[in-house]
């Protein structure tokens, strides 16, 4: 299971990094494995305002349909629409060219209350849940 170092993570497996005051979201290796092959990705518009804790967008895949949940709060400034057509993205680069949205930050210290990648490996190795 891959967890990078430099990102964080809510327990609902959804991930963050921050660079400035921008933060790409995406889900994390152990949730598109448990997933399965993802088959279709719904994801807010740019502009859109998004809460963290609250649904963002939707995952589907063969086993199952799930919520994204936003690990900060901000406006969508990019949507990777690469994922229309290869949402099976997701599955083999969850970290890297499965990217969902980028958002400008507007509170970035909800970054402090996020899982790091120990806390979120234990969390997984927990049974992730």
């Amino acid at each position: 299971m891959l967890v990078p170092t430099d990102h964080r993570f809510l327990p609902s497996h959804e991930w963050c990094r921050v660079d400035g005051d921008q933060a790409t979201f995406g889900i994390s290796d152990f949730a598109q494995d448990q997933l399965g092959d993802v088959v279709y990705i719904e994801l807010p518009a740019v502009g859109s305002a998004v809460v963290a804790g609250e649904a963002f967008g939707t995952i589907e895949s063969v086993k199952a349909a799930s919520d994204l949940i936003a690990p900060l709060s901000g406006a969508v400034t990019a949507v990777n629409a690469d994922l229309d057509a290869a949402p099976e993205t997701v599955n083999t680069d969850p970290y890297g060219a499965g990217w969902l949205i980028t958002i400008a930050v507007t509170d970035a210290a909800e970054a402090d209350s996020l899982l790091d990648a120990d806390a979120y490996t234990a969390h997984c190795e927990a049974g992730g849940h």
